[in-house]
C-alpha cells in the first residue's frame, strides 16, 4: 500500500531535568507550527482501492501491512456501500407494481438501506431507460424488467397534476447487494393495508435465462443514472418522503447488523432527517459502546456518511460534550451533535454522563437505542428489562422466573430536568419519530429520544418483526409514545403530549371488535415472556408486569393532563 505524505511534529529529546516554564512555551511554540497533518482524501483513495478491495478478495491478512490510518483507527466514510450480502439469504423481495400507493413505509423501514424509491416525471422515464438499455447486450430485457418497476399513482401522479405538475411515475428497486433477506418490508407493506412486496427465490435460471440476482444488479445499476426526485414532489406533510431527498442517504447499508435489525432503521431515520433538513454536512455522532458500533465499525466497512466518534460504555456524552464546545469555539453552533446509546450506556453504566449532560444544557441531542436488554454482551438483563423478562443473567427457574425488578423509565427522568427536549417513540410510527428527531434538532439545548428498537434474538422474534412488535408495545402500554417540549407552556400538562397513542384517554387499547389489548397480549407474542405462558393461567410475575404498565400509563395520563 503507497505510504501517506504527512507532516509530523518536531521529534524533541527528552529533558535531563525539569524544565523551566520558558523551555515548556517555547516547546509549545514549537508544536503547534508543525502539527500532525492527516491526508484524508488521499488515505480515503488509497483505502478504497487496495483496502476493500483485499477485504472483498479474503486476503487481507496476508497482502496489507499496518498503516497510519489503522493507527488512528480511522475507517473512511462509506466503504461499507461496497459490502456484499447478496448470497447471505436464498430470498429477497420483489416488487409488485400495480399494488403500490407510494406510501413510502418500506423505504423508511429497511434497516439495511436495501430498498430505495424515486419519482420521474412521465417525459423524462422513457428516454431514461432507452439509455440505459441500448448500451447492453440486453437492451430490450433490460428495457423491460426497468420499466416493471414504474407505476402511475394519486400521490406522486394525480396530486402534483392538480398543482400544475408534470405526472411523475413512481419506482421502488431493491439492492440485492444490501439486502439480508428479513422479509421485514413484506411485513410493514401487509400491514398498511397493501401488496406491493412479495419474497421470492433467488434462483439461478429464471425464465428469460438469467439469475434472478443477475436480473436485480441491473434493475439497481438503472435505479443510479436516475436523478434525484424533484423537491416538488415530495409531500413535506408525509415526513416518510424524507428519504426521497438528495441528502438522505447518509447511513448507506452494509452495515454488520443482525437481519430486520430494530436499531439500524432507527439511526438511518434519524441520520435521514437531521441530513435532508439541515444539509450533508450538518451533523456529526458519538456512539457509546454496543451493537450499533460493532456493526457500525466492522473493518473496513463504515455505513456512515457523517463524521462519528465511538466513545466508551459509559462516556459518550462527556465526550460529546468537549466535541460541543470545540464547535462552538470554531463558529460551527449550527451543527448537530448526537450520541447513540443502548441500556447499559443510558440506563445504567453511563447515567450519570447522561444526567450532567442534560443537566449542563448544552445542544446535544441523545438516541437512546432501548432493546430492554444488553445484546452486544450476551443478553444480560438491563434496567430496562421489564419485570418478568427471561434474559441471560434472569432466567425463568424454580424460585425466580425471569427479572424480579421493574423497568426504570429513562424518559420520566428526563423530564425531572425540565428544561429537556424528551421524547420517547419507535421507527414503526414512522411521522412520530421524524417529527421527534426534527422538533429535538430544532430545540435550542439538550435533547433525549429513547426509542424502542426491538432485538430479534433476544426478544425470540422472527427477523421480520421489528416493526410490528414495536406498534404492539405501544398498544399494549408496554412502550406509550410521548413528547415532552418546554416550548409549548410552563406546565407539565402543557409541555407533555401522548398524541400518537391509542385511545389515550382509557385504560387499554381497544381492538374494533371491543376487546382489550393489554401488556399479556403483547408479551405472549415474544420469546423473552414464552415460559410465564406455560399454563392456563400467566404466572404471577407477567401479572404484576402487566399491572405496573397500567400504573406507568396512568402516570403519564395525569402529568399530560388527560386523566
Amino acid at each position: 500500500m503507497p505510504e501517506h505524505t504527512e507532516k509530523r511534529a518536531p521529534v524533541v529529546e527528552a529533558p535531563a531535568g525539569p524544565l523551566s516554564e520558558e523551555e515548556r512555551a517555547a516547546r509549545r511554540d514549537a508544536m503547534a507550527e508543525a502539527p500532525v497533518v492527516f491526508d484524508v482524501d488521499g488515505y480515503v483513495e488509497d483505502f478504497n482501492r487496495s483496502v476493500i478491495g483485499a477485504y472483498r478478495r479474503g486476503v487481507a491478512d496476508v497482502e496489507l501491512p499496518a498503516d497510519s490510518g489503522v493507527a488512528r483507527s480511522i475507517i473512511p466514510p462509506g466503504t461499507a456501500a461496497t459490502r456484499d450480502f447478496s448470497n447471505l439469504s436464498p430470498h429477497i423481495p420483489q416488487f409488485v407494481a400495480e399494488e403500490c400507493v407510494g406510501c413510502m413505509a418500506c423505504v423508511s423501514a429497511c434497516p439495511d438501506t436495501a430498498i430505495v424509491a424515486v419519482a420521474v416525471p412521465q417525459s423524462q422515464l422513457e428516454p431514461a431507460i432507452s439509455s440505459f438499455a441500448w448500451k447492453r447486450d440486453d437492451g430490450a430485457l433490460a428495457a423491460e424488467t426497468a420499466a416493471s418497476h414504474f407505476v402511475t399513482t394519486k400521490k406522486y401522479a394525480d396530486v402534483p397534476a392538480r398543482r400544475g405538475l408534470e405526472p411523475a411515475q413512481f419506482g421502488i428497486f431493491v439492492d440485492p447487494q444490501h439486502c439480508k433477506g428479513c422479509s421485514e418490508c413484506v411485513d410493514v407493506c401487509t400491514a398498511e393495508g397493501h401488496k406491493a412486496l412479495v419474497m421470492i427465490d433467488k434462483v439461478a435460471q429464471e425464465p428469460s435465462g438469467e439469475s434472478t440476482l443477475e436480473r436485480y444488479r441491473r434493475d439497481f445499476a438503472f435505479f443510479r443514472t436516475l436523478p434525484i426526485t424533484p423537491k416538488e414532489y415530495r409531500n413535506e406533510k408525509a415526513l416518510a418522503d424524507l428519504m426521497l431527498g438528495e441528502h438522505a442517504l447518509g447511513y448507506v447499508g452494509g452495515a454488520g447488523s443482525c437481519a430486520g435489525c430494530g436499531e439500524a432503521s432507527a439511526i438511518r431515520m434519524l441520520v435521514a432527517a437531521t441530513r435532508q433538513v439541515h444539509g450533508p454536512d450538518s451533523m456529526g455522532i458519538v456512539a457509546e459502546t454496543g451493537c450499533n458500533t460493532v456493526y457500525g465499525s466492522t473493518y473496513p466497512f463504515n455505513p456512515y456518511l457523517v463524521p462519528w466518534t465511538n466513545s466508551l460504555f459509559e462516556n459518550g456524552p462527556a465526550d460529546a460534550l468537549g466535541i460541543r464546545l470545540r464547535w462552538d469555539q470554531e463558529g460551527h453552533p449550527e451543527r448537530r451533535l448526537w450520541v447513540f446509546g443502548g441500556d447499559g450506556a443510558m440506563y445504567d453504566i453511563g447515567f450519570q454522563s447522561l444526567s450532567r449532560m442534560v443537566a449542563s444544557g448544552a445542544d446535544i441531542k441523545v438516541l437512546v437505542l432501548d432493546t430492554q436488554v444488553y445484546s452486544n454482551t450476551g443478553g444480560q438483563a438491563s434496567t430496562a428489562s421489564f419485570g418478568g423478562q427471561v434474559t441471560k443473567l434472569s432466567a425463568y427457574g424454580k424460585a425466580v422466573h425471569g427479572r424480579p425488578e421493574r423497568r426504570k423509565e429513562l424518559g420520566l427522568i428526563m423530564l425531572a430536568h425540565r428544561d429537556a427536549y424528551v421524547a420517547a417513540s419507535t421507527p414503526a410510527h414512522t411521522n412520530h419519530f421524524y417529527r421527534a428527531v426534527m422538533e429535538a434538532n430544532e430545540y435550542p439545548g439538550p435533547a433525549v429520544i429513547v426509542a424502542y428498537t426491538p432485538c430479534m434474538p433476544e426478544h425470540g422474534i422472527g427477523d421480520d418483526a421489528a416493526a410490528r412488535q414495536a406498534k404492539l408495545a405501544v398498544d399494549s402500554r408496554a412502550f406509550p409514545l410521548f413528547t415532552y417540549d418546554p416550548r409549548r407552556g410552563e406546565t407539565m400538562a402543557q409541555r407533555l403530549s401522548l398524541q400518537g397513542n391509542p385511545n389515550v384517554k382509557e385504560d387499554w387499547f381497544k381492538l374494533p371488535d371491543g376487546r382489550t389489548y393489554d401488556f399479556l397480549d403483547f408479551a405472549k407474542t415474544e420469546g423473552r415472556f414464552s415460559q410465564h405462558f406455560r399454563d392456563a393461567t400467566p404466572s404471577a410475575e407477567i401479572q404484576a408486569t402487566r399491572d405496573e404498565r397500567l400504573t406507568y400509563w396512568h402516570l403519564l395520563q395525569e402529568l399530560a393532563g388527560v386523566r
